[in-house]
């Protein structure tokens, strides 16, 4: 099998997007933040769509399955401080919400991807 296409899954356009829109909310958030909460996030966030770009580059459903994972994690992880932002009163519960849909829609997406690509390889 070859090269996958990462621009033609809709979970990794949907991922760039939420990155867009996590760094144009992360520069709203208080200069004291930037080296804290606002640059993980924006780790974690980029993390989602690098991982489903670099795994579409691998042969072996194994290894595309394990990075879309390990993109999964990153979804789950922007979620924490998704979570913690809204806590803290860096965002409001109508961004919190929004994003969280968004990110709900992208682990259902990337879970559906893995479980197809692990049972089609048994």
């Amino acid at each position: 099998m070859g090269a996958r296409n990462f621009r033609d899954y809709s979970v990794w356009k949907e991922a760039v997007d939420l990155a867009t829109h996590i760094y144009q909310i992360t520069s709203e958030m208080p200069w004291f933040e930037k080296k804290g909460l606002c640059d993980q996030m924006q780790r974690s966030v980029v993390s989602i769509s690098s991982n489903i770009a670099e795994c579409a580059g691998r042969i072996s459903d194994g290894e595309f399955a394990h990075f879309l994972s390990i993109a999964l994690g990153s979804a789950f992880e922007t979620e924490t401080q998704l979570l913690i932002s809204k806590n803290v009163g860096y965002i409001s519960e109508e961004q919190y919400c929004d994003i969280r849909t968004k990110l709900a829609s992208i682990e259902k997406q990337l879970n559906g991807l893995i479980l197809t690509i692990r049972c089609s390889s048994n």
